[in-house]
């Protein structure tokens, strides 16, 4: 068993370059031992200790702010006594400050993992992990943490290729994400200017360092981007905060902080330093994830997993803010890695993204893509197994009309409507359903996304107002009907009533009634449609491909 330790990087540290000369001077208590002495006089004789307590060799990982010994279970993080630009653990105050605040952010999601703070106690000769009832005076404090398996983390995973890494455990992963989002401490009103300077602070940080490493074509074409972007989602932020979306979030959630332990993956690592960098909008956590899915060439999970958060949490409106996140995201891991690169003990990593190039990625991507698709279709056709597959094949943003009625009436996407004294399919229900669907829409694609209308689209005044929204926003509109033979659909609305694992509520009631009354596409309407029989399997890129093709 073997553990890999992360330590986040401050995106608004104004300078790597005196960070690396600063880690190389360090004090504890104001004892002006020298980082040699430290490592040798207590560090390694803490190792020895654990080693001949434990009968196994312990292993020692050191970051530049941090020392993890790993023995056969357990994992202790100790913080080393600097003081940066970005980070203060000079005192031992302060490392216990900090040690508590890292267990108690990091259990919020990954509570099995966070076993608690312990003290060193005994000498700098001869230290020692105190025990419970213990007497001792502290030379310093440990963060306690259960290990996990070699290759565990996400970004390992990928790295091979993804094996053992289940899509539906990064849907669940996005669900819990959303939870934790909606239960967080929500940040305090601040004027206008203020959000602004928030949200562009850390970010014009970021874009000032890498000119001074290095102002390349590619940097200027990341500064110009952002720069237009201020005026553009100036009002988008201060509604963001208005809405209470900056919340304390995670604040470091990239692939290198979620592990597989025991089938899910959970978040850990969180920046428990800088609480700037961790109350933030909580699209930039989302964007974060999804950033780093796109720059391992895993762009199809990155739409899946927002699909989920999206479904979830119903924060549509956060689409708008989304690019601008992850690019900013990508400009801090690709500060990040050329850091990292110019260290005197570096080694090349053939395996890592280059972020940069992703963030000039997803600043390309941000025009001409947005168009708009419904789905047609019975109960039962698959119309949202479908779109499933075809979200993640085009990058596309889903809104299901299942999921989005049941928010209107305070439902979770599985809660049965049935015996609550609700009827949510009332025609002023279904109304308000459309409306919603059309004002999601809407965001997405003015934010330069294809977006696909999950609902069953019988009726055709219901075909014809998405119609007319995309050509208010002179978006391509297209419409995917979706056809199974009639026992397919009886069979397929049967076992799903009976297992209750989907939002939709139709049974064969409501099937039997949609086949004697819904109203078919037109001559009109066949002109953009995509025709797909889905009793066999669909190739969702071959479909993709047929979608944008249409005008």
């Amino acid at each position: 068993m073997t553990t890999q330790v992360h330590i986040a990087q401050s995106p608004v540290a104004e300078n790597y370059a005196a960070e690396r000369r600063l880690v190389q001077t360090i004090c504890m208590n104001s004892d002006p031992l020298s980082r040699a002495a430290v490592d040798s006089m207590w560090v390694h004789a803490l190792r020895n200790r654990l080693q001949a307590d434990n009968g196994e060799p312990v292993a020692l990982v050191e970051t530049h702010i941090s020392w993890v010994l790993l023995t056969g279970h357990l994992a202790y993080k100790l913080k080393k006594p600097v003081r940066l630009p970005f980070v203060d653990f000079s005192t031992l105050a302060l490392r216990k400050h900090f040690c508590e605040e890292e267990v108690r952010l990091n259990r919020r999601l990954a509570p099995a993992l966070y076993l608690g703070v312990v003290p060193v106690c005994g000498t700098l000769q001869a230290p020692r992990i105190g025990s419970t009832g213990e007497a001792c005076q502290p030379i310093d404090y440990a963060v306690c943490m259960q290990r996990f398996a070699p290759g565990a983390l996400l970004s390992e995973r990928l790295a091979e290729g993804g094996g053992g890494l289940l899509p539906e455990q990064l849907d669940r992963l996005a669900q819990r994400l959303a939870d934790f989002h909606r239960d967080a401490p929500a940040a305090p009103p601040v004027s206008p200017a203020d959000v602004e300077e928030q949200v562009f602070a850390p970010v014009r940080g970021v874009l000032k360092q890498l000119r001074t490493d290095g102002d390349t074509a590619q940097v200027a074409t990341l500064q110009t981007w952002v720069d237009a972007q201020v005026p553009a989602l100036r009002q988008a932020w201060r509604a963001r905060r208005s809405s209470a979306a900056v919340r304390e979030c995670h604040g470091d959630l990239h692939l290198g902080n979620v592990v597989l332990i025991g089938g899910d993956a959970t978040a850990f690592d969180c920046l428990e330093f800088d609480p700037a960098l961790r109350w933030i909008d909580v699209m930039s956590d989302v964007a974060f994830l999804t950033m780093d899915l796109k720059a391992h060439d895993h762009s199809g999970l990155a739409f899946r997993f927002l699909d989920a958060y999206l479904q979830r949490s119903g924060d549509y409106p956060g689409v708008e803010v989304l690019r601008f996140y992850e690019v900013y995201r990508a400009m801090v891991r690709g500060l990040v890695s050329r850091v990292r690169s110019m260290a005197a003990d570096a080694t090349p990593d053939a395996a890592a993204p280059d972020y940069l190039m992703c963030a000039q990625r997803l600043v390309q991507s941000a025009g001409g893509k947005a168009r708009l698709l419904i789905t047609h279709g019975l109960s039962g056709s698959g119309k949202s197994t479908v779109a499933g597959q075809l979200l993640e094949a085009a990058g596309a943003i889903r809104v299901r009309s299942d999921v989005e009625r049941k928010r209107l009436h305070g439902l979770d996407a599985l809660q049965r409507s049935a015996g609550l004294a609700l009827d949510i399919y009332t025609p002023e229900a279904s109304r308000l359903t459309f409306e919603r669907l059309q004002e999601c829409a809407r965001t997405a694609l003015q934010a330069g996304y294809p977006v696909i209308v999950d609902a069953a689209f019988l009726r055709r005044t219901e075909r014809q107002s998405f119609k007319a929204l995309a050509a208010s926003l002179g978006v391509p509109f297209s419409i995917l009907r979706c056809q199974a033979t009639e026992s397919q659909l009886r069979q397929r609305v049967t076992i799903r009533s009976s297992d209750g694992h989907d939002p939709s509520e139709a049974n064969i009631t409501v099937l039997e009634h949609q086949l004697a009354s819904h109203e078919p596409l037109d001559s009109d309407e066949c002109v953009n449609v995509l025709d797909i029989c889905t009793d066999e399997p669909v190739n969702a890129a071959a479909l993709r491909a047929r979608w944008f093709s249409l005008a």
